[in-house]
Order: structure tokens, then sequence, then C-alpha cells
């Protein structure tokens, strides 16, 4: 990405909590401090999107062993009223590049 010269440059069309969502569908099992490092936000940024995303019902988080796991609720419409006729599986596929819908998908995590 190049160095933004004039305002307006530095906008991008994804937030950070699609992009956690987005990290966290390729790897379910992904440490937070990955994710902000892969995504380039601070880890505490990480950890209170996930706790949005958790809190609204995207996303669950179990314990296995000494990790977290991620499981996504595909079927979650997206939240705002313009989208919200879409899934959030509809982005995850998109931007994972998968065919289907979160009807004959599985969720992305068990």
């Amino acid at each position: 990405m190049s160095v933004p010269s004039a305002r307006g440059e530095t906008w991008t069309f994804l937030t950070n909590h699609a992009r956690v969502l987005l990290c966290l569908a390729r790897d379910p099992e992904a440490r937070l401090r990955d994710v902000a490092n892969a995504i380039g936000i601070t880890e505490r940024a990480v950890q209170l999107i996930v706790a949005d995303l958790e809190n609204a019902g995207y996303l669950t988080r179990t314990r296995v062993g000494r990790r977290n796991r991620y499981a996504i609720d595909t079927t979650q419409a997206l939240r705002h009223p313009h989208e919200a006729a879409h899934p959030v599986g509809d982005l995850l596929n998109t931007f994972l590049h998968r065919e289907g819908t979160p009807e004959t998908e599985p969720q992305v995590a068990p």
C-alpha cells in the first residue's frame, strides 16, 4: 500500500471487524497476536473486536487445551440495515472464494 499523499487516500472498504472475522475464518485456531499482526492493528484492538463479535453472536470461542478455537455463525445477518438481507456467510464466501450459500455450506468451524 502506498503512502497517502492527500486526504481520502487512507480509507478502505472493509472494517477491522470484517478483517478479524476473515482471519478467524481462514484459521479458526489463530492466536489473536497473529491476527493483529496480519491486519496491522494492536492485539488489544483485536481482543475488543472479538468480544464485539462474540456478543453479537457472530463468533463462539471454545477453549481447546491452551488455545482458543473460534466458530463463526455464517447465518447471522450483517449489521447495517442496507446489508441486513445478507448473512455474514456471503461476505466470507466472497473473500475466501467459496462456492455456495450459508444454507448449503457448513459453518466455518464446528
